[in-house]
This record gives C-alpha cells, sequence and structure tokens, in this order.
C-alpha cells in the first residue's frame, strides 16, 4: 500500500502540486457508493482486457486502491474507473480507495495521467483530453508537457488530431487509420478532401508513407483535381467511375476540353503489376 501511495504522491508532484498527508486517506467502502466520472479522459474500455483484470481480481483482489473524491455522502471516481468496472463484474462489494480533496483541475490531471503512463488512452482520446486541459483550465502545450512528462511537441501533435474532420476523428479512435496517416491527412485543410483521403486509405490499406505523397499531390493540386472528376459530364464520370471498378484502384479523368487524359493510381509494386495484368487482358 506504501508503494502506492508514493506512486500517487508523485504523480501530482511531478504536475507541480503538492498535497499534504491529510489530504490522503485510504478505506474499504461500498462500491455501491462509487460513481463513475462523466469527464474521465478514457472512454473506450477493452471488454477482454477488463475480464482479464475480473479473473485478476477474483485471484489476488484489488492491488491498487481506487483515487475518489467525496461527493456528498458518496464518491466520485478520479483514477481506477477500470479496476472499479472489473470489480463490478466480479461481484465485489466493497473496495479500497484513497480519498483525496483535490481541485477539479487536479483531478483531471491524475486520471490524465495514470491513463498516459500506462499507455492506456488512444491517440484521438488524448487529444480531446489536452485540449480540454487547454480550455478549460488555460494550460499549454508546454504546461501540459511538463506535467505528464511528454515533449511539447509531442503534445502539440496530438492537439492539433482536433483539427481534422468529424470523419476522420472517429476513424483514429476506432484505430481503423493510425496518427501517421492522421498527421499526413492533417495536411489537407478542406474537410471533404480529407475524408476522401481517409476512405482512400481505408479502401486500399495504404501505409503512412502513401498517405503522405497522396496528401502532398493532393495539396499541390486542388486546382488540378477541380478538373478532374469534379464538373466531368456525367459521359466521363460514369467513364470514371467504370475504369475504378475493373481496375479497382483510384482513376481520375482529366477532360478540360475535347482532349484530356486519365490518372490511375496505385500504392505498391503487387498493385501495379495486377493492374497491367488486368490491362492485358
Amino acid at each position: 500500500m506504501l508503494d502506492r501511495l508514493v506512486i500517487v504522491t508523485n504523480l501530482v508532484c511531478q504536475g507541480g502540486f503538492v498535497l499534504m498527508e491529510n489530504s490522503l486517506d485510504v478505506r474499504v467502502v461500498s462500491i455501491d457508493l462509487i460513481e463513475p466520472n462523466e469527464n474521465q479522459p478514457r472512454t473506450k474500455f477493452d471488454e477482454r482486457d477488463l475480464r482479464e483484470l475480473m479473473q485478476s481480481i477474483v485471484e489476488k483482489g484489488i492491488i491498487q486502491p481506487l483515487v475518489v473524491k467525496p461527493i456528498g455522502d458518496k464518491f466520485q471516481i478520479i483514477a481506477g474507473e477500470r479496476r472499479f468496472r472489473a470489480a463490478r463484474m466480479a461481484a465485489l462489494k466493497e473496495v479500497p480507495v484513497l480519498v483525496k480533496n483535490v481541485s477539479e483541475q487536479v483531478e483531471y490531471e491524475i486520471a490524465l495521467i495514470e491513463n498516459v503512463q500506462r499507455s492506456d488512452l488512444n491517440v484521438m482520446e488524448l487529444a480531446v483530453a489536452y485540449q480540454s486541459l487547454m480550455d478549460e483550465f488555460d494550460l499549454s502545450a508546454e504546461d501540459i508537457a511538463v506535467k505528464i512528462g511528454k515533449s511539447r511537441s509531442m503534445v502539440a501533435n496530438t492537439v492539433r488530431l482536433n483539427q481534422l474532420s468529424c470523419y476522420a476523428q472517429e476513424k483514429l479512435y476506432q484505430e481503423v487509420i493510425n496518427f501517421g496517416h492522421a498527421k499526413a491527412i492533417l495536411s489537407i485543410k478542406d474537410k471533404v478532401l480529407q475524408d476522401e483521403l481517409v476512405d482512400e486509405v481505408i479502401q486500399y490499406s495504404m501505409n503512412v508513407r502513401d498517405t503522405e505523397q497522396r496528401a502532398k499531390y493532393i495539396g499541390k493540386g486542388t486546382s488540378k483535381r477541380n478538373k478532374g472528376g469534379a464538373g466531368l459530364s456525367p459521359f466521363y464520370r460514369e467513364a470514371q467511375e467504370t475504369l475504378q471498378e475493373v481496375l479497382g484502384t483510384k482513376v481520375t479523368v482529366f477532360a478540360p476540353n475535347k482532349k484530356g487524359k486519365i490518372e490511375i493510381e496505385y500504392y505498391s509494386d503487387e498493385e501495379l503489376e495486377q493492374i497491367l495484368e488486368i490491362i492485358k487482358r
């Protein structure tokens, strides 16, 4: 228990806060008196992980107490919602807790630090959490970096993910695309074009390098892109869609006048070979 107390105290001290010893109160309370915190940075809990933790709790009990704050005659979770959920699954009646009287800002920071240090948060959850700290408590990227032990650039780059389109954010949250994909997509300002690139990444299983190259192309040739695809006559649009269906890749028809050109994209040597085989048939 002592080791856990030292860890929790250190987490807060690293954030520039010192908690007096009398603000720490270890006790065992009824699980029915504990409520989740709606401001918890973590929003997704893996069912398999919870079941594994539940089994561990059944066998060994809760080794690390939940961190809570008093709310009337009940307690609200500051850190440890995963343990709380697993304890309920294990049908525990009581759980050990550390009771803290802290400000809302310190409460949020403790929850964030715990999740960050255990790498529990999805990168999109981190982006939202960092932005909340900035907006609600007037913190800078540098302030947050110091508190969580990350570099300022890492925090700043993560916060930028909030500039993604809603669709791109959703796919990042679902881990359909990763942080590298997202950084490349961010180089495109137009949200509609961001969505289109996300779909391409998913459809063609593009890696980060492919995504970066594609994003550069889109960024350089927005006006050129408007001539290809957008504003095409029904004949050219149907031709473009047919070629994409036959070749199984992105095809763009450029038809500004009576003559034009067709651009066929590929994302690996193997895909190029497949396209060539289709054309040779």
